[in-house]
């Protein structure tokens, strides 16, 4: 599933594009997605001018004179973009947007993502009910250790899972978690409310470390993921434990482990992380 840093990889792509830039078409093939594509979205779309491109947690925000339009990747979609007229599209090629000058296609095979509308006169984007309980985003001052600390007392729930949960940080999903954790040390069963001030410190800086690498080398391409100029992601190159049960642990030497929480797979080394 595209996370945080993919979908941070696929805005800063199709910003130079899109910014500045006014719709002229758009075509929807396939409006079967998580929710349907809203049938009206070509005459809502259709000369408005795209403001900016923005980012909230793992959702795309494109900010036009009308509104907003609200994309999700889900499990395997991706835009991307043509500077020439695309090929035909393919059976996964489901929303088209014209501009003068570039084509986007938004392709996604399991049909999980999303393509909804949010209208300006219904106020702010960041009380639509997909983004109004979301955490701050990781690169905000405001996600430091005292926050943390105050938002992990009480809770029972492992660390890995509190920080999927994505109510304290966005974006960190289930490859970041695992490399967070054990970049900060930390045991992915750890119960939250057992870090104290020094373990949220290194937490919060891991996090940003690895979030910002991963969108230095293009995310992470595990299945269906490429960016949106077709480039796949190589940070899975450098993982010190996501996907490597029973390899030596690069620090330690001693095997990775792989664990379920939540129907999730988790890696950590027992050696290093407490």
């Amino acid at each position: 599933m595209p996370e945080l840093p993919e979908v941070e990889v696929t805005r800063r792509a199709l910003a130079p594009h899109v910014e500045g830039r006014r719709v002229t078409g758009v075509v929807v093939r396939d409006a079967r997605m998580r929710w349907p594509v809203p049938r009206e979205l070509p005459q809502w779309l259709v000369g408005q001018r795209i403001d900016h491109l923005d980012r909230r947690g793992k959702y795309l925000l494109w900010q036009v004179e009308a509104g907003t339009l609200i994309s999700h990747l889900g499990m395997s979609g991706s835009w991307r973009v043509h500077l020439a007229p695309p090929p035909a599209p393919g059976r996964h090629d489901h929303v088209e947007i014209h501009l003068d000058r570039c084509w986007l296609r938004l392709t996604d095979p399991r049909r999980f993502g999303a393509l909804l509308w949010h209208p300006r006169a219904d106020g702010d984007i960041a009380q639509h009910p997909l983004l109004a309980h979301l955490g701050v985003e990781p690169f905000d001052p405001r996600f430091d250790a005292a926050l943390v600390y105050a938002a992990t007392r009480g809770r029972t729930a492992p660390i890995k899972q509190v920080l999927l949960a994505g109510d304290i940080v966005v974006g960190v999903g289930n490859i970041y978690a695992s490399e967070s954790l054990f970049r900060a040390g930390i045991n992915p069963k750890l119960p939250a409310r057992r870090l104290g001030p020094m373990r949220c410190a290194r937490l919060v800086e891991a996090v940003r470390e690895v979030l910002a690498e991963a969108i230095s080398v293009g995310g992470s391409t595990l299945r269906d993921f490429v960016g949106a100029e077709g480039a796949e992601g190589y940070f899975m190159r450098e993982a010190a434990v996501y996907g490597r049960e029973g390899a030596p642990c690069r620090a330690c030497r001693t095997p990775i482990r792989r664990l379920l929480q939540g129907q999730r797979a988790t890696y950590y080394c027992p050696r290093c992380q407490r």
